[in-house]
């Protein structure tokens, strides 16, 4: 039994638009001889059972098993290394920190319909308060736009650390710029991009960096983000890859690899 999951944008507002990409995406795979799943991973229990744990092949143990963990819960870091993994969605971050070796990346998303996004590529917007800031639009070369002061001793919210668009690509910014993160005074960890601009509308920070596609989805379904502006943008980065297991069996891959050709 393969396994697919479109987590990074699968709001509760958007499930059944994401079901329908899904819908499209899979039948193009059973069409080109894959037996993709009828529907997306969502939750641990959904997850087909790894007896001993998942397992690099020196018989390291790279992530529990699924049926171990709760089972309405949905750890991301086991879905990435599960060895029926089929496709999903991830984040540069996590393949800069440890996860490249298990999987290989099949392609990317397209984030030209977004503010701040340009094909594959994306910024990420950084809100305040309305009362913080002047409001800020993109570079058109795709620069880093940093209203450095603004920055200076406040409280910076982030869903984790090793997210590309909430946390490392505004660190790199702010490095290259020279300051680095001991800019703000405080870091708060959130968990999610929502939990971010719900963190800075309520005044728990000051400031968050969220991808241009999740903030267009905010202002759509988030009433915290009517409390928000734009103040700043991170630099163009590659949006998230699509990945499947690398020990995927080499005709699937060889037929997964068609597909996503063709996308």
């Amino acid at each position: 039994m393969l396994i697919a999951a479109l987590p990074m944008y699968d709001w509760p507002e958007e499930r059944a638009q994401v079901d329908r990409r899904w819908a499209v995406l899979r039948d193009r795979m059973r069409s080109a001889g894959i037996a993709a799943p009828d529907a997306l991973v969502r939750r641990n229990a959904d997850m087909p059972a790894v007896p001993g744990g998942i397992r690099a092949a020196d018989g390291t143990i790279l992530a529990p098993d699924p049926a171990s963990l709760p089972p309405d819960g949905f750890d991301l870091a086991v879905l990435w290394r599960h060895p029926a993994l089929l496709f999903a969605e991830t984040c540069w971050g996590p393949l800069a920190h440890g996860l490249a070796p298990h999987v290989t990346v099949v392609g990317q998303s397209d984030y030209g319909p977004f503010e701040g996004g340009a094909g594959p590529d994306y910024c990420s917007a950084i809100v305040a308060r309305r009362a913080d800031g002047l409001a800020a639009a993109p570079s058109a070369d795709g620069r880093a736009v940093l209203p450095l002061e603004l920055f200076r001793g406040r409280v910076l919210a982030f869903n984790e650390p090793h997210s590309m668009s909430g946390y490392m690509g505004l660190r790199r910014d702010l490095t290259a710029e020279g300051p680095g993160m001991d800019l703000f005074g405080g870091h708060r960890a959130t968990g999610a991009h929502r939990a971010s601009i719900r963190a800075v509308a309520e005044g728990q920070a000051d400031f968050a960096a969220i991808d241009c596609r999740s903030w267009f989805l905010a202002r759509q379904h988030e009433p915290a983000a009517q409390d928000l502006h734009v103040v700043g943008w991170t630099a163009r980065s590659p949006g998230i890859p699509y990945i499947r297991a690398a020990a995927l069996d080499p005709a699937t891959a060889a037929r997964l690899g068609h597909v996503m050709a063709q996308h």
